[in-house]
């Protein structure tokens, strides 16, 4: 017999809790449930299950057997419905958590070309610094930037950045050029309140790394808020590139301390882990990855 059709006849005996019943779930008549169910217990040399007129139980290898067949089954509808939906036109919502700064400055722009290029998915866009659960909250994908924890949870890298030490002419020109990061504890610094070294800036130098505790004059969650800060002469800034290239372009940052770099940081696409990806979700991720895969701050 079917070694599919025995553990599908086997499962549904133990999900029904009859013969009689399984044979109407899978329109089999109960004799033939039983072959199934005697024909399989045969060929694996083991007592699978204990039946009296009353009730069915599983033996301790029925127990082992019939998770193994729940991975199994579930491993072919899976790969079957993966199959069906790649030819399934991409619609409905589209669900994303993406960081402000980033969400406002570079991807808002580039919505519209998804959405016309993809007429049958409408987008929900919500924009947050703040990791939250994807699952929990019923999101599709979220963009995250930075360095990425252990996960269920699967991820996709679009691009990256890297994080500058930038101030503007101005302020450099009143308080000085530093020569070395241990004299930001001597400058006024503005600092982003989620940074994951909080107050602790860390970079790799000439002589391996180095890592110094600045004092900020001024703190803020928005990365936009610390660069216009910075650009105003409020003091030396750690930010990521995809913020200040332009001003490092146009003259109203200068990077300080080039030879000391900090960390370089990954753009993701994080979504949770499923057996099979639907066709909405893969569109807007190869989307953003053909869109970020040449991003302008990416020489800096």
């Amino acid at each position: 017999m079917d070694k599919y059709q025995e553990m599908r006849v086997f499962t549904a005996v133990v999900d029904a809790g009859s013969f009689v019943a399984a044979g109407d779930a899978l329109n089999l008549s109960k004799a033939a449930v039983s072959r199934h169910v005697s024909a399989l217990e045969k060929r694996l040399g083991v007592r699978l299950m204990h039946r009296t007129t009353r009730k069915l139980s599983l033996t301790p290898e029925g127990e082992l057997f019939l998770m193994r067949c729940r991975d199994v089954l579930a491993g072919i509808d899976a790969a079957e419905a993966e199959l069906s939906t790649r030819s399934v036109t991409a619609s409905g919502e589209l669900k994303i958590s993406v960081p402000v700064s980033f969400g406002i400055g570079y991807l808002a722009p580039i919505w519209r070309d998804f959405v016309v290029a993809q007429p049958q998915v409408t987008l929900d866009v919500q924009l947050t610094d703040r990791v939250i659960d994807l699952v929990e909250e019923g999101l599709d994908l979220a963009v995250r930037i930075g360095r990425l924890p252990d996960s269920t949870l699967v991820s996709k890298q679009l691009s990256s950045t890297r994080l500058v030490l930038c101030a503007a002419p101005d302020y450099l020109k009143r308080r000085g050029m530093p020569v070395h990061p241990s004299q930001l504890i001597q400058h006024d610094t503005v600092a982003y309140s989620l940074l994951s070294t909080g107050d602790q800036w860390q970079f790799e130098g000439p002589d391996g790394p180095f890592s110094v505790k600045v004092r900020p004059c001024m703190r803020s969650n928005n990365g936009d808020t610390c660069v216009a800060a910075s650009i105003s002469g409020a003091g030396i800034a750690l930010q990521p590139t995809f913020l200040v290239h332009d001003a490092l372009k146009n003259g109203a940052l200068v990077e300080v301390l080039p030879e000391f770099r900090a960390a370089k940081l990954g753009i993701y696409a994080i979504y949770p882990s499923r057996k099979f990806v639907l066709p909405k979700l893969r569109a807007i991720v190869e989307f953003l990855s053909a869109r970020l895969k040449d991003a302008p701050w990416k020489g800096l």
